[in-house]
């Protein structure tokens, strides 16, 4: 007779590499199951994928770049906005997936035992695979303004992985403080509003007094934006110690939001 023993586990551990490997099933059909729901009855289907960032980029490449003649270190507006909009359009849709995917997963939580990183882990497929297409437009763009690529371009994913890393943590906070305080869901909006402002998205650091420059480097977001500026278009903007401020904020947030997401998990199906 075969006896099966479960226990309480006597230390909180950040990542329970085994019961995810044991349900990466799981996060396969979870993570299907949102890309064919994003997709399914819409006119443009996946054509909405390549709308996101490309018309907000012709529509501020025209009144900054055209109209308001903002610098653009030295590159065509267009490039400059879709080089920010690309790793920031990661970041945002991984805050807001993943944010509120424990949630909207509430009934499948509160009925079958799994582990609950699970969910936001499938979460992620469906930021990923947007973010593959927008990388898809911006290759074929590229050829049309002959900007020439240098060795610096493989340091590319690097950014783009931040980018997912920060706003894995940050989503990590906000998915566990969702379940208990359901107005998180309106303030988070307001915040990545105001933190899309004070980040170089739309506009060139350069318009950024030098006196103010360290303080605005400390934002974790205009580090992995910069520097895939810098690895695709070759933008100057960018600094060590944005690189530094960007990869520590990475491991810190996202450290932060697996303990804060394994310390309150256990209440999810109580909750919920």
């Amino acid at each position: 007779m075969t006896v099966t023993r479960i226990e309480a586990k006597t230390k909180l551990s950040l990542l329970d590499w085994r019961g995810i490997r044991e349900y990466r099933d799981l996060i396969y059909y979870l993570a299907l199951r949102d890309i064919q729901v994003r997709y399914k009855q819409t006119i443009l289907g996946v054509l909405w994928v390549i709308l996101q960032p490309l018309v907000p980029a012709i529509v501020y490449a025209i009144l900054f770049g055209a109209f308001a003649k903002l610098p653009s270190d030295g590159q065509p507006y267009l490039l400059m906005v879709l080089c920010g909009l690309l790793p920031w359009n990661i970041f945002n849709n991984t805050l807001a997936r993943v944010g509120s995917s424990v949630v909207a997963n509430g009934n499948l939580i509160s009925k079958v035992y799994f582990p609950r990183l699970v969910v936001p882990i499938a979460a992620l497929g469906s930021v990923v695979l947007d973010a593959l297409v927008a990388i898809g437009v911006l290759v074929v763009i590229l050829p049309f303004y002959h900007v020439p690529i240098g060795p610096q371009i493989l340091a590319a994913p690097l950014f783009l992985f931040l980018a997912l890393v920060i706003g894995m943590g940050v989503s990590l906070i906000v998915a566990s403080l969702n379940v208990y305080y359901r107005d998180v869901n309106y303030m988070v909006p307001f915040a990545v509003q105001l933190w899309y402002y004070a980040t170089p998205v739309v506009y060139s650091s350069e318009l950024i007094p030098e006196k103010w420059r360290f303080l605005y480097g400390l934002n974790p977001a205009a580090g992995f934006i910069e520097g895939f500026r810098w690895a695709v278009i070759g933008g100057t903007n960018f600094t060590t110690e944005m690189l530094l401020v960007t990869t520590g904020s990475s491991i810190a947030l996202l450290l932060l939001g697996l303990y804060t997401f394994r310390k309150v998990e256990r209440g999810f199906a109580d909750i919920i």
